[in-house]
């Protein structure tokens, strides 16, 4: 796509209801600061019961053409302000601020570099952070590139949206019923249709956290929850995706529920040895509770059950599996030096589902459905992969989606609590992430074997990076599931054992990581607190 000739006119679009004089100032001083000079700001002032507002926005405008005041003479909320705003609107695009937030100098300036690089931009949204009383910034968001899946889940890019003009109104604006998740409902909307959505990592929007606002306190304004979930279930309903939406476990995020076609057929793909571990206290074959639990966990009714097993796994485990797995179970033998990568390709060319999962013979199910959370997103075209939320057995997050940057491949969020929800809640949402782990993922089969599989040049480390890189070179998403749970019984202390020349062949076909799309590295670092040391490699299936 060419890049565009011109830079845009921006129509500021802002409804004021009643603010404190000097916080309203300081919102118009700072679109007067702009570094950049092609916009209009219009003011829709909601019949404040203050008469001062609507005079102070008029000595505003008579300073400054460009700021135009409109004067509602009912009160109509939000809604009914920024449509009156929207319908006066001149510029190609809308800009979305509060009346009490904070533009910085170079907003308006770097959206423009932003959107003169490509003409089909229906979306743009920036980092944003808080300003508290004191005048203090605090608390950046820098957030993910393009990640429908969060969006659903949660408002992420919120502040500072800028929006196609032309598609807003033909979405039908702000939609009447939706106060409080306003923005959010319209963004979905746009986005279903927009062409081209642009993340500018920058910090250029400052939301002021005052009482009563959800900067500082995200439950201030249930009613927001509420119209929030009504629009994330009009989307999912929109868009054709079989799904529920609830409230989550953290306010003002939602979690998908979705349903998995019976019509698939599911295989899981496991490679073992057969060996035997205690956990909580008590020994057991790791491969026959995980594929016990497994199959417990889900009600989903056609799945096969694939198990790759080296040959010296003993008779009474292959008995066991039998048992646990029935008519469900082939298995597979192997005999060969250790290589994962060569194992799950193995077993993918035994299995006959549609839909292949990959399981560590070290796993327990946690949470009901998990196979259908994790399969259904499959059914999206565009989703190429999805992995779960592992814990330790102390129930310390292990895994949460792979995190690519500082010329390292990392676990995000590693050894926090299972009920912490990460800076920016991470850990309750679905959302995009540039690669999963191994121990649980799941692919459509078709697109497995498009991509190449495994790579069995890499038999023990990396090999899950390396798919996910594939994945993405074939311009697929892939999916954190944040409610598909499950124990991962890995050694939280074993030393990693990572062959220098496996890390090198990444390299060498990926390049070196620098900044992850969708996890700042400051975010991703681990909790340091719970371990001395942080294992520097992904070993396959780990």
């Amino acid at each position: 796509m060419s890049p565009r000739r011109e830079a845009p006119l921006f129509s500021i679009v802002t409804p004021v209801y009643d603010p404190p004089i000097d916080v309203l100032k300081e919102c118009l001083e700072s679109v007067l600061a702009q570094d950049f000079s092609a916009w209009e700001l219009i003011v829709v002032d909601d019949f404040s019961p203050t008469a001062a507002v609507p005079i102070v926005i008029a000595q505003y405008a008579q300073q400054d053409g460009r700021i135009r005041l409109v004067e509602r003479d009912t009160n109509g909320h939000i809604v009914a302000a920024s449509n009156d705003g929207l319908e006066l609107a001149l510029g190609e695009f809308i800009v979305l601020l509060d009346h009490d937030d904070l533009l910085a100098p170079t907003a308006l300036s770097r959206v423009a570099e932003a959107l003169l690089e490509h003409e089909d931009v229906d979306y743009l949204y920036t980092d944003e952070d808080k300003v508290g009383s004191d005048g203090r910034f605090y608390g950046a968001f820098h957030k993910p590139d393009w990640s429908p899946e969060r969006l659903r889940g949660q408002m992420y890019t919120s502040h500072l949206s800028v929006l196609r003009t032309e598609l807003v109104r033909d979405v039908g604006g702000f939609r009447e019923g939706f106060e409080g998740s306003q923005d959010h409902d319209l963004v979905l909307r746009v986005t279903e249709q927009a062409r081209r959505v642009v993340h500018v990592p920058e910090v250029l929007y400052h939301w002021r956290a005052v009482e009563g606002s959800t900067a500082v306190d995200i439950e201030a304004k249930p009613y927001a929850t509420e119209a929030g979930l009504r629009a994330v279930q009009e989307h999912l309903d929109r868009v054709g995706i079989r799904a529920r939406a609830v409230t989550s476990a953290e306010p003002g995020r939602y979690t998908v529920e979705r349903v998995l076609d019976p019509a698939r057929r599911v295989s899981l793909v496991i490679p073992t040895m057969g060996q035997s571990a205690v956990v909580h206290g008590a020994s057991r074959f790791l491969v026959v509770d995980a594929v016990r639990s497994a199959l417990a966990g889900t009600d989903h009714e056609d799945v096969e059950v694939v198990v790759v097993h080296d040959t010296p796994t003993p008779a009474v485990v292959l008995d066991a599996l039998r048992e646990v797995a029935e008519d469900r179970l082939v298995l597979v033998p192997f005999d060969a030096p250790f290589n994962f990568s060569t194992k799950m390709n193995l077993g993918v060319s035994h299995a006959s589902g549609d839909r292949v999962v990959f399981l560590n013979d070290d796993i327990e199910v946690i949470s009901h459905g998990w196979l259908e959370q994790l399969v259904a997103p499959l059914d999206e075209p565009d989703v190429g992969l999805t992995g779960a939320k592992l814990y330790y057995a102390d129930q310390t997050v292990q895994h949460a989606g792979h995190a690519y940057f500082n010329a390292g491949y990392h676990h995000p969020f590693r050894f926090r609590t299972r009920d912490e929800a990460g800076p920016f809640g991470e850990l309750f949402v679905n959302r995009e992430v540039t690669g999963v782990t191994a121990a649980c993922a799941a692919m459509r089969t078709e697109t497995y074997f498009q991509v190449g599989g495994f790579t069995e040049s890499l038999p023990a480390n990396f090999n899950d990076v390396d798919l996910c890189y594939k994945v993405a070179r074939a311009g697929l998403r892939t999916l954190f599931v944040a409610n598909s749970e499950l124990y991962h019984y890995e050694s939280q202390t074993r030393v990693p054992e990572v062959a220098e020349r496996e890390r090198l062949a990444v390299v060498s076909r990926w390049g070196t990581p620098t900044e992850d799309a969708y996890l700042r590295s400051e975010l991703a670092m681990p909790n340091l607190r719970r371990v001395k040391e942080i294992p520097a490699d992904l070993r396959g299936g780990a």
